[in-house]
């Protein structure tokens, strides 16, 4: 019907609509140029980013301070980030969980968010142990992070699962991370995300299936000693980071409506 039509894959590896249609469309927008490559036709082939609503911010000592004392936090000490997405991750709380009561993160600080249904299981899985989690030394839990932003931009470390959204933000505020990606029988989307970080020295990957806490803990520590390479992993993830990402599809829409 020569009706003008685009398509979006934020993925590293496009989906199966994606590759099927991808010949018949105006345009093929894409996060990241890893997708470029795993596209058959590339001539129509925008790489434009992903629009999310995490920026770049440059967070001052003070206003760090400021939201790490809040939060119990000390602010001359590396902060590692751990989130599994809005409901959590088991197999990453699991292994956090045995890190912390292990006392394993002497040397950094964990702001950690559970997901709302896992927080009460946790904080009754430290009661069992007779530990409060309130008063946990250098680990903060919360059942969910509302100013996620503010925390990607100040952490030092992020451990996270992989998909599109959350490999981007972390391009965009130019962290090293360290990504377990969420398996699937029929593909592996978030291992093909981790590992256009991981390719670029931005990133490790921890498969969940491997994942355990004392392998979460070597990773951790073998980052948080080595500054410089945190330095650089950071610049390498943020060399990934597309900007006026919204511009840029708004831009390819007139485009296309043009013809």
């Amino acid at each position: 019907m020569k009706i003008p039509t685009i398509l979006h894959e934020s993925n590293s590896y496009p989906g199966r609509s994606v590759k099927m249609f991808a010949k018949k469309v105006s345009r093929v927008l894409v996060g990241f140029n890893e997708t470029r490559k795993n596209l058959d036709f590339e001539e129509n082939v925008i790489v434009t980013g992903t629009p999310t609503k995490v920026k770049k911010i440059n967070v001052t000592y003070t206003e760090k301070s400021r939201i790490l004392n809040n939060m119990g936090i000390d602010v001359n000490s590396p902060v590692v980030l751990v989130f599994g997405g809005s409901q959590g991750a088991k197999k990453i709380n699991d292994s956090v969980f045995e890190l912390v009561k292990n006392g394993l993160n002497k040397k950094y600080q964990i702001i950690w968010a559970t997901g709302p249904k896992q927080f009460d299981i946790i904080k009754k899985d430290f009661e069992e142990k007779k530990i409060n989690i309130n008063n946990l030394k250098n680990t903060k839990i919360l059942p969910y992070i509302y100013n996620m932003d503010e925390m990607l931009n100040i952490c030092d470390l992020v451990i996270c699962r992989s998909g599109a959204m959350t490999v981007t933000e972390i391009a965009i505020v130019g962290k090293p991370a360290i990504f377990i990606p969420l398996p699937s029988k029929m593909a592996n989307r978030q291992e093909d995300n981790a590992l256009v970080l991981k390719k670029i020295g931005a990133a490790e990957i921890i498969l969940n299936d491997e994942v355990n806490y004392q392998n979460l803990s070597d990773t951790i520590n073998k980052l948080i000693e080595n500054k410089v390479l945190l330095t650089e992993m950071g610049r390498n993830a943020g060399n990934l980071a597309v900007n006026d990402v919204e511009e840029k599809i708004y831009e390819e829409i007139k485009k296309v409506c043009r013809k």
